[in-house]
């Protein structure tokens, strides 16, 4: 018998539902990316809200109807003390309003919760939460690794240990993808281009305590800019970022003896996952391209779990 739970999520540049079957391991995630202006590299705030309101609608629509469970939605970012975006609150609502008029519970968890989530499951590794973990979890916005444990709330409880001390990955990304031309977000065009590229070193950043910067490698992806192809250029930008994140994990394998589980849009990236399987085997473990991104995936199956949890 199915055992559905709905997950919500609308982080800052796409708007996402999904449904999982805890019975099964099924699950089926709607989502789509917010519209940004051509030229530009982001959005306003109350622009992304007005947008998930608009359409998270249309990606309940398209689940399966059916029976559920229970329904768990992303409030904020991370789950830590004055974490907040006001994109979150569009998904917020429509939950507490379902989870009302369906008499089922509600539970709230981070953006990032989710992403981990959803990258152990599309793994075939949920056990990994049930264990400390490194985890990387790079996006546009966020670049941060993260030693997980299981929390008392059921939730995992990510504690940032490194990454960027400035720029986060998907911002040197889309900005390299502006230089090129390319439509924002840019990351999955740049990986298409610099996987046609043979292999360039890339700069290699300073990483201590495995924490990096890259506000400098703009410049440096821009002095590359005039004398690099475009696909030379993509990979030289994937290449710079994927030696700030090995040697990063090198470091933090020395003081945590755990599996890494990559998670993030920037961790679709061929160009970062290869070099993370060539540097650590089969102690990495990987999102689907598909659950790399943002989605509402991680948030229903972090449903699941403390919906069971709580039957106990």
């Amino acid at each position: 018998m199915p055992e559905r739970f709905l997950g919500i999520d609308t982080s800052n540049y796409r708007t996402s539902a999904a449904v999982y079957d805890a019975a099964s391991g099924g699950w089926r995630n709607e989502g789509g990316l917010l519209s940004v202006p051509a030229g530009a590299i982001g959005l306003r705030q109350s622009d992304a809200l007005f947008q998930h309101t608009v359409r998270l609608h249309e990606k309940i629509e398209a689940l399966p109807q059916g029976e559920v469970r229970a329904i768990g939605v992303s409030t904020r970012p991370r789950a830590v003390e004055g974490s907040y975006m006001p994109c979150f609150l569009a998904g917020e609502s429509v939950a507490r309003s379902a989870a009302h008029l369906l008499s089922v519970p509600l539970f709230a968890v981070s953006h990032q919760q989710g992403h981990i989530a959803a990258a152990a499951l599309s793994a075939g590794r949920l056990d990994l939460l049930d264990a400390p973990l490194l985890a990387w979890h790079l996006s546009g916005g966020t670049s941060e690794l993260l030693y997980v444990t299981p929390g008392a709330d059921g939730l995992p409880d990510c504690a940032c240990i490194g990454g960027t001390t400035d720029l986060a990955a998907g911002q040197l990304i889309d900005r390299a993808g502006t230089l090129l031309g390319l439509d924002f977000p840019a990351g999955a065009a740049l990986d298409r281009l610099a996987l046609a590229a043979e292999a360039v070193r890339g700069y290699r950043p300073k990483v201590a305590d495995c924490r990096f910067s890259l506000s400098g490698m703009q410049n440096q992806v821009e002095k590359q800019h005039e004398t690099l192809g475009d696909a030379q250029l993509a990979r030289f930008t994937l290449e710079t970022v994927a030696n700030a994140v090995v040697r990063a994990t090198e470091q933090a394998k020395q003081r945590y003896d755990c599996p890494v589980l990559c998670a993030g849009g920037v961790m679709a990236s061929g160009v970062i996952r290869a070099r993370m399987q060539q540097a650590f085997g089969d102690a990495v473990h990987f999102a689907a391209p598909v659950l790399s991104g943002d989605n509402a995936v991680g948030a229903a199956v972090l449903a699941a779990r403390l919906y069971e949890r709580n039957k106990q």
